[in-house]
């Protein structure tokens, strides 16, 4: 593959964790190759090595060995300053807990990070009212999160995550916690504008729902990549 298109390039990726006296390899010699553009779903049993690796790709953990380049950065030589500032200029993540501020709105929520970055509260505010449009919730910005279903709260949490315009999402088994239409309907949305905007996207999930929305799947075993099957 052209390394130009490539968005993140994983080469020899190991992360241990010690349980008791055992050394656990969570991560065995990931290589990954990701374009921009990509909408890839990583799959396999849980303690496969999915949100490890998810945790690495996203600077939030750094593995025992391996390089990793995103958007074309060494971003293991880092400083951890300078991984929170990739992380909210470059990264957009969205969870299984969705992860929303409990005592914000809706609105307010998705402008957060834009306030982080220090976007001016009108033209953040504008942004936000946009990306909840965009994820179907015009006319409910003033909710809290407690006011607000499961799916309609992971919308908000995709708004936010796309707020910023992140060169990639990375969502976290994003669907765990909606019921099965719910769940459809998010990852329609997200392949929606995978498409529509060229948004990068990286899941991880066991749901068959996200597995069949991928137009890529990246099968783990035991902290590997082991097959790559494009739909």
């Amino acid at each position: 593959m052209n390394q130009d298109h490539m968005l993140i390039c994983a080469r020899g990726l190991v992360r241990r964790f010690h349980s008791g006296q055992e050394e656990v390899a969570a991560l065995n010699g990931v290589d990954l190759d990701l374009p921009k553009g990509a909408f890839s779903v990583l799959a396999g049993r849980s303690g496969s090595g999915k949100t490890t690796l998810l945790n690495i790709l996203g600077t939030l953990d750094m593995p025992d060995a391996g390089t990793l380049s995103i958007s074309g950065r060494d971003v293991l030589t880092f400083s951890a300053a300078e991984r929170a500032d990739f992380r909210l200029y470059r990264m957009g993540f969205i969870f299984q807990a969705y992860n929303l501020i409990r005592v914000l709105s809706a609105r307010e929520n998705v402008a957060y990070v834009l306030q982080l970055r220090g976007v001016p509260k009108a033209e953040r505010l504008r942004r936000a009212d946009a990306w909840l449009a965009e994820v179907g919730l015009a006319g409910l910005e003033t909710r809290r999160p407690d006011q607000l279903s499961g799916g309609q709260q992971q919308r908000v949490a995709v708004a936010r995550a796309l707020a910023s315009e992140p060169d990639i999402v990375l969502a976290d088994e994003p669907t765990a916690n909606l019921d099965s239409h719910s769940g459809e309907s998010l990852m329609h949305l997200m392949r929606e504008l995978n498409g529509k905007r060229g948004v990068t996207f990286l899941i991880a999930s066991h749901d068959p729902v996200a597995m069949d929305a991928a137009r890529e799947l990246v099968m783990m075993e035991d902290g590997r990549i082991v097959e790559r099957i494009g739909q």
